[in-house]
């Protein structure tokens, strides 16, 4: 016979041995990592249970909580004004009522009005930190605003500055004029004489967007298309072809999806790994001005760009009609950049010389033109509120004094 240490029973664990040489309960739950008998140890081995036995027979641990969180991200995902950060648990949420954000909190009021520019403003960009606004104009500078205050402002630029990016530190600034202006130049931001870095003849470019893999440059031509140019490879190949020219265009962060506004069609977006039209977003008055679009809000979520009837336009990514439509430009808005860092701050560019900076409503804000869907249409309309003329301000006293 042999001794406690020689039995091997076959299918058991390789721990078997040691728990049976054991003396004790104690010594037995302290090797076994158990804390004996009791509702923790039913519930653990019943977790364990579950992994082996089918849903029709046993329900999935926390199966209860999984629903709800599924629940509760299908209602951020309906809701057309959801741009706050996701919460990580149930706790941070209500179960009595649906997920809906309050309009407040969507950017569609002006909060500022920058104007330092004499003539059309052309385009606009935030830096990626989210703490400066470069602005470029019809008359010949480029501006960098800081907490809507004229940080710096460079000039030179004979035939204005129609689009501009930053390097990813911030640091550079790349400036190019209109189609009859062969230059391109690049400003150190962080100098405070403003100095040209450096500066190129020759080079007539319609539209670049530089993709992420730090290997392609995507192109836009006269051929209604964007090509992807691979400088390693020194290969190039097509992407995407529209039937009318496209005006301009830019890609999310993933670098997968591309948002063009296309000449007399507005504004469509396009997959660019499947190379397919994902949408075509309604209402925006594209005709064969350079307007630009953009991404924005939280994880992306929503799409923005300006129009000639001098207005912005606003949707949902997943939406073709606009949730919000801003007014308050009285000419052509010419480019909209959504804050990569304050979801809810955007601004826009127009003919009109001015820039405007829009946010959610004041909390005190009880004004009712704020956004507001449209049973029917499933659009929301909001218009900027408009200086009381005299009759309104008669109106309002006799109202209050009522």
């Amino acid at each position: 016979m042999g001794t406690p240490g020689d039995i091997s029973v076959k299918g058991t664990s390789p721990n078997m041995k040691m728990y049976i040489m054991c003396s004790t309960a104690e010594e037995l739950r302290e090797r076994a990592e158990w804390e004996g008998k009791g509702p923790k140890s039913r519930a653990k081995l019943m977790e364990k249970l579950q992994a082996y036995m089918p849903p029709s027979v046993m329900l999935p641990p926390r199966r209860l909580q999984t629903l709800l969180s599924q629940a509760i991200e299908l209602q951020k995902e309906r809701c057309p004004y959801h741009n706050t950060k996701n919460e990580d648990s149930l706790q941070n949420m209500s179960l009595l009522l649906d997920h809906v954000c309050s309009r407040k909190q969507f950017p569609c009021r002006t909060r500022q009005i920058l104007s330092e520019h004499c003539d059309e403003v052309w385009f606009c960009k935030f830096s990626n930190d989210g703490t400066k606004l470069a602005t470029g104009s019809k008359d010949s500078t480029l501006n960098i605003t800081q907490e809507a205050k004229l940080l710096r402002t460079f000039e030179g630029h004979q035939y204005g500055v129609s689009y501009l990016s930053w390097s990813p530190d911030d640091v550079y600034l790349i400036a190019c004029g209109p189609e009859e202006c062969s230059e391109l130049w690049v400003w150190n931001v962080q100098d405070l004489d403003g100095n040209v870095m450096d500066s190129w003849e020759g080079v007539r470019v319609q539209c670049l967007q530089y993709k992420k893999d730090g290997k392609t440059v995507l192109a836009s031509d006269t051929h209604h298309r964007i090509r992807g140019y691979n400088f390693e490879e020194l290969s190039d190949h097509n992407l995407i072809v529209e039937d009318h020219p496209i005006m301009s265009f830019s890609v999310d962060d993933s670098g997968r999806l591309a948002l063009l506004n296309v000449a007399t069609q507005g504004v469509h977006l396009w997959d660019l790994q499947d190379k397919v039209l994902v949408r075509k977003y309604q209402g925006v008055t594209q005709g064969f001005y350079t307007i630009h679009s953009c991404f924005g809000g939280v994880n992306q979520d929503f799409v923005a760009s300006g129009s000639e009837d001098n207005k912005v336009y606003v949707w949902h990514l997943k939406r073709e009609l606009p949730i919000a439509v801003l007014a308050g430009h009285t000419r052509t808005v010419n480019c909209v950049t959504w804050n990569p860092q304050i979801p809810g701050l955007l601004a826009s560019a127009s003919d009109d010389g001015t820039v405007r900076l829009w946010g959610p409503a004041a909390a005190d804000d009880e004004s009712d033109d704020l956004p507001c869907l449209s049973p029917l249409e499933g659009t929301v309309r909001v218009l900027e509120k408009d200086k009381p003329s005299a009759e309104s301000d008669d109106s309002t006293d006799t109202d209050d004094e009522v």
